[in-house]
């Protein structure tokens, strides 16, 4: 049995007080957390193992509490044990949106998610959150040129090429910078949210921030693990627009604006995922994302048409990056 297991099995014995349970992986995540189901005679809970020396359990805990106390339905914490890096959760099943989301009860679903998305900008405080400034920004997006384009593809950039993702970048995080800053979840999206009662169950939400207002909105509309038409994206986007305006969240007078806020806002966010995908393939040996990295990028090329300072960035991805993806 390996040593994180017996760990965790006595700490849940020795020091939780379970009787007798059994336990059974629950999922995986991106980063080195594990979860495993605890099952007693008559409920069961999440356990989540979180190595101390690779994961830090603090920042769930205390954003999970402060999610709770705005009435929001993340699980509640049974019981932690910060310096093994050991949580016990409520369990919220295993259905998660990406499982079940289908055209007859999409609408339905996404108004659940933004009731939910809406009620956190506007109730969360952001004192305590980290800033999204601009070095996170400019951060993330780098992690497309570093990780996908050169260690994973190979390929050799020119002094126009690295100017054109440049400039790019810039545009993305002025758009963002200029936004109305708000807490941000920072992984709203169809794998971070379970179907509970109430409707949604919200998890990963540790790497919370301040910073802008339609960054898990275009996670959530956007997805990088399930694409919806646009006019439907677009439709629901709206719906959000008027809820947030109501909320205090947004001035009805960024109507005009608030479109391209979404749209780069969501052009930033794909290209980190992209950068992301390709570093748990080429780091950590976890390759099931690079399938999703193509409906990545796609919707940056989808995208580009209605902005002429990303057609050039939208012409890289389509000769350059996507053939090497296929090949």
């Amino acid at each position: 049995m390996p040593e994180r297991i017996k760990k965790l099995k006595k700490w849940l014995t020795d020091q939780v007080g379970l009787p007798s349970f059994s336990l059974e992986p629950a999922s995986g995540d991106a980063s080195f957390r594990r979860y495993f189901r605890v099952m007693l005679s008559d409920k069961s809970y999440i356990a989540m193992d979180a190595p101390p020396d690779k994961e830090d359990c603090r920042p769930f805990v205390a954003i999970a509490r402060q999610l709770k106390a705005v009435g929001l339905n993340v699980p509640s914490i049974h019981a932690e044990n910060l310096e093994q890096g050991f949580l016990l959760l409520d369990d919220f099943g295993s259905t998660l949106y990406l499982d079940i989301l289908n055209p007859g009860n999409a609408d339905q679903l996404y108004a659940d998610a933004i009731v939910s998305l809406v009620q956190l900008q506007s109730k969360m405080p952001t004192a305590a959150l980290p800033p999204y400034n601009r070095v996170l920004l400019m951060q993330e997006m780098e992690l497309f040129r570093e990780w996908l384009l050169q260690k994973h593809l190979g390929l050799s950039l020119t002094d126009n090429d690295h100017a054109l993702l440049t400039q790019a970048f810039e545009l993305l995080a002025n758009s963002a910078l200029e936004q109305p800053q708000v807490a941000v979840h920072r992984d709203y999206h169809s794998r971070n949210l379970m179907l509970t009662d109430p409707n949604p169950g919200i998890l990963d939400f540790q790497d919370a921030v301040n910073g802008p207002v339609t960054y898990d909105l275009v996670s959530l509309l956007r997805d990088c693990y399930i694409q919806w038409p646009a006019g439907q994206v677009e439709t629901w986007a709206m719906i959000y627009f008027k809820q947030a305006v109501k909320s205090g969240v947004l001035l009805s007078e960024y109507e005009e604006k608030f479109p391209q806020w979404f749209d780069l806002m969501g052009v930033q966010r794909h290209l980190k995922a992209a950068g992301i995908f390709t570093r748990l393939h080429c780091r950590d040996g976890k390759s099931g994302y690079l399938k999703d990295i193509p409906r990545t990028l796609g919707y940056i090329v989808k995208l580009a048409p209605r902005y002429a300072r990303l057609q050039g960035l939208a012409e890289f991805i389509t000769r350059r990056v996507l053939p090497g993806l296929a090949a």
